[in-house]
């Protein structure tokens, strides 16, 4: 089998390393994720290929695939959030990405689940902290590497669920993609740093970084 999912995510007060929080902006992204395996220079690695990126910001959409990893499409979001509650819905200027969940936090995971734990699901989305994006480059992949200062997850049940990417039978064919749990993560304080892209035609995964914002979703 295979893990993907979409994760939906705030930013807040994104902005290069060395300014301070004040001069940081807001924005609602989701991320088509794929999990991968690869070896690299003798050694296993785990990481997320990401075929689309959505954003409500202009901004991510304008540097996008030039001075930040992966090409950022438009889009727009409606989300809600009461109490323990959760609502988030996405339709793409492109009518390409179209999305809607309902959840509520809960105690455990789905029992049809296949983590065995909740800390199980957490150790596996944890270690896929590089993401490999779709750029305007055939062969081409940006590759950027997540680093949380503190990392919590929680259980959600979801009482509404709809993609037009999972339920693209052309992609996937009836029945072979279903739901398995969902999960949410709140005040995480974070970095990201951009890695060396990755190239079907030359070497990839090198360590060297060159750009460093941060931010909290």
């Amino acid at each position: 089998m295979g893990i993907a999912g979409i994760c939906l995510i705030r930013l807040k007060q994104l902005r290069p390393r060395l300014l301070p929080a004040l001069l940081g902006f807001s924005s609602e992204n989701a991320a088509h994720r794929i999990a991968v395996e690869w070896e690299e220079h003798g050694q296993h690695r785990e990481g997320v290929y990401i075929p689309r990126r959505d954003t409500s910001s202009q901004f991510n959409i304008l540097i996008g695939g030039r001075l930040f990893p992966g090409v950022h499409h438009h889009a727009s979001f409606q989300v809600r959030e009461e109490d323990e509650f959760f609502s988030v819905q996405l339709a793409s200027d492109d009518r390409e990405t179209r999305v809607t969940v309902e959840a509520r936090v809960a105690s455990h995971l789905p029992e049809h689940s296949i983590f065995a734990s909740l800390e199980e699901a957490s150790a596996f989305f944890e270690h896929g902290s590089l993401g490999y994006s779709v750029t305007n480059q055939v062969g081409k992949l940006d590759c950027l590497e997540l680093r949380c200062r503190n990392w919590k997850v929680e259980p959600l049940q979801v009482t509404k669920a709809q993609s037009s990417f999972f339920e693209d039978l052309r992609r996937f064919p009836s029945g072979s993609a279903k739901l398995d749990c969902a999960l949410l993560m709140r005040a995480i304080r974070h970095e990201w740093y951009v890695r060396e892209p990755f190239s079907s035609t030359g070497s990839e995964g090198s360590t060297k970084s060159v750009h460093v914002p941060t931010g909290s979703p």
